[in-house]
């Protein structure tokens, strides 16, 4: 059996079937990728990031989110400067990331309204099949449970600044109802 650590050059690959097909209006910076597991008899490894990979432009830090119950909601917020690099590793989640002006925001505040945004993209990480999600800088992002007790490992570009936060927050419905868990 080979090492993991043997498989880097192959251990990115985009997952297509979920991003923007090329010449949409895809967010850009967004990317989904997955991640490869590895198993034998003692359980199994995936690598989350390296700094070496080229969609990583600086480390800041390392934290861990756990949110107990199902359809606890983490949303919404961007940064100026900051990346996130999201990967679940216990449970699901729904991730919604959007584009949208400061102004519009402050309208939908102001009057109760909802804002529309420039572009809007849903994903769903789980357990199950490893992904690392990365979110760059001016993009609204939040998440949703999907299951109890799921937990997120965010990796973030800059160390968090309590005294200057770099991030401006929105309510949770401030795109209107995008965390119901529709039929299909």
């Amino acid at each position: 059996m080979s090492s993991p650590l043997s498989d880097l050059g192959e251990r990115e690959r985009i997952r297509q079937d979920e991003q923007p097909a090329a010449g949409t209006c895809g967010i850009a910076g967004v990317r989904l990728v997955e991640l490869v597991r590895h198993e034998d008899d003692r359980g199994f490894l995936y690598e989350m990031l390296h700094a070496t990979d080229n969609f990583v432009h600086k480390f800041g830090q390392i934290y861990v989110v756990c949110s107990p119950v199902r359809g606890s909601i983490r949303a919404f917020h961007r940064h100026s400067v900051l990346w996130d690099y999201f990967c679940i590793v216990q449970g699901a989640a729904k991730f919604v990331l959007a584009l949208a002006d400061d102004e519009e925001i402050r309208r939908y505040r102001n009057a109760g309204e909802e804002c529309v945004p420039r572009a809007l993209e849903t994903y769903v990480l789980t357990e199950r099949k490893p992904a690392l999600l990365v979110v760059p800088p001016g993009t609204w992002h939040g998440w949703m449970a999907l299951q109890d007790n799921t937990l997120l490992v965010s990796t973030a570009s800059e160390v968090y600044n309590r005294e200057a936060p770099d991030e401006v927050r929105a309510s949770p419905d401030v795109f209107g109802d995008i965390w119901t868990v529709k039929g299909r």
